[in-house]
């Protein structure tokens, strides 16, 4: 993993260098903590950074230590925590192909300065050196961030919270980046689960807004949305594991909607027939001010029902989903909301990679009005190595305009993964540099290297308007 590692032209090496390598970050899609940032939270060792940080960490690496046979007491238990670092270095030993083994040593030298070989030779000094650099004053969740480059943080947040932490970081003098809330709307979404009315009573405090009928849900969403808005927020991102389009009459869903807050339970077609409503409002909320939607589509969530028992969601027990006729369905949403104007730039991503070339197709039935307003969500999760960034990066140029793309995020808890935006853009040069080998782009360094700059930051910067205020 020298400086030209995956750069395997001269062309590539000459984009990198150039002009990717330098560009600032635009996090947009994350899921860090804001009360760790805003607290500057420091670290006591390299197992908490690097695998479990008091219950909450990288379930990626959880993952991959489970197929490794180690005891779930070395990954998420009360193991000593030099013993459950050895149990990661003796992963990373069978991890050869995997990107988690290339994260994880350009983590060690990226935010460490260590270039040796994660193996159970090496551990003892990696141990030793990475945690001397730990101790240091500037090594912490703020100090993290600013030594990436990065200019924009966007977490992930529930419509309920009460966004304290964003807006006491917001309220200091130069942390030196932003950190924005994303609309989450998950739980509002889930009008079928058990806690559903409990979950309306805290949308009510939240919000001002008692929350007793359909009307009043949609008031109280709208709040909410403007509150986020408010707090520099211009993101929403629903999460799609499933999903069908039910259109429905309002006075249908009045009718789920007073059931549910009275804790009975909704069928599955009247919670898709909500879920549909919701989203067609929601969606008009966002674009009426000027925000970005990202739907994050297929995925199989808590397989591992005695898992999810023990250790609950994001723990590394969900996959990719293998829902038929997703885009079908994605597509009578998408042009439901452009039959009232209420279609925001939207971001597509799915888990299912044999769903690209139909979601690409289909994001182009959509365009106008604004420069990109459907997107292709980069390689995302399981498909976020080398051959899915570079899957992912063909069909976008194929079949839109790959100039015009936003490029990467790091969908992390981690503070260390900020590295996965520079493999992005290895590989990103990697493919338009073999591109100019093979004389289908011109060998031109002004155009190519412009455009290379736009997809690793300006395109993040101008799409989402991070850096407006009102």
């Amino acid at each position: 993993m020298d400086k030209d590692f995956l750069l395997s032209t001269e062309w590539a090496r000459k984009l990198y260098h150039g002009h990717a390598e330098g560009q600032p970050v635009i996090d947009y899609h994350c899921h860090l903590d804001p009360r760790q940032v805003f607290e500057d939270a420091r670290f006591e060792d390299l197992t908490q950074l690097w695998i479990c940080d008091h219950g909450a960490g990288d379930h990626y690496k959880w993952r991959l230590m489970r197929a490794n046979g180690v005891p779930e007491e070395l990954i998420t238990g009360d193991g000593a925590p030099y013993e459950k670092f050895l149990a990661y270095v003796r992963t990373m030993e069978r991890a050869l192909g995997n990107p988690l083994y290339e994260w994880s040593h350009l983590e060690l030298r990226r935010a460490f300065g260590i270039d040796l070989t994660i193996c159970e030779g090496n551990a003892p000094e990696i141990w030793r050196r990475a945690n001397e650099r730990i101790g240091q004053p500037d090594f912490s969740a703020r100090g993290l961030i600013r030594s990436f480059g990065v200019r924009c943080v966007c977490t992930t947040d529930d419509p309920v919270s009460d966004l304290a932490w964003h807006r006491k970081l917001a309220a200091e003098e130069g942390p030196g980046f932003r950190m924005l809330p994303t609309f989450r709307p998950d739980a509002l979404m889930a009008i079928d689960a058990l806690g559903f009315a409990a979950y309306a009573k805290r949308l009510s405090q939240a919000s001002g807004i008692e929350v007793v009928d359909w009307a009043s849900l949609k008031a109280a969403a709208s709040q909410r949305v403007q509150a986020f808005h408010e707090a520099g927020g211009r993101l929403a991102d629903h999460g799609l594991n499933s999903f069908k389009f039910v259109p429905s009459a309002d006075d249908e869903i009045a009718a789920v909607v007073a059931r549910a807050l009275l804790g009975e339970a909704v069928s599955a077609k009247a919670a898709d027939a909500y879920r549909s409503a919701l989203s067609l409002f929601l969606m008009g909320e966002y674009e009426k001010r000027g925000w970005t939607l990202q739907l994050h589509m297929n995925v199989l969530r808590n397989a591992n029902a005695r898992g999810f028992r023990l250790l609950g969601a994001d723990a590394g027990f969900d996959s990719v989903g293998d829902q038929p006729g997703l885009v079908s369905e994605v597509a009578r949403l998408l042009d439901a909301a452009s039959e009232t104007a209420a279609l925001p730039r939207t971001i597509l991503y799915s888990l299912d990679e044999s769903q690209w070339m139909a979601l690409a197709t289909l994001m182009q039935s959509f365009q106008g009005g604004v420069r990109q307003r459907l997107q292709l969500g980069c390689a995302w999760w399981f498909s976020d190595s080398l051959a899915g960034m570079e899957r992912q990066l063909t069909v976008f140029a194929q079949e839109s305009l790959l100039a015009n793309f936003t490029g990467m995020l790091t969908d992390s808890r981690s503070f260390l993964s900020y590295p996965r935006h520079e493999y992005f853009r290895r590989v990103l040069c990697r493919t338009l540099g073999q591109w100019v080998e093979d004389g289908r782009i011109p060998a031109d360094e002004d155009w190519l290297g412009g455009v290379v700059e736009d997809v690793c930051y300006r395109n993040a910067r101008d799409y989402f308007g991070f850096f407006e205020r009102g």
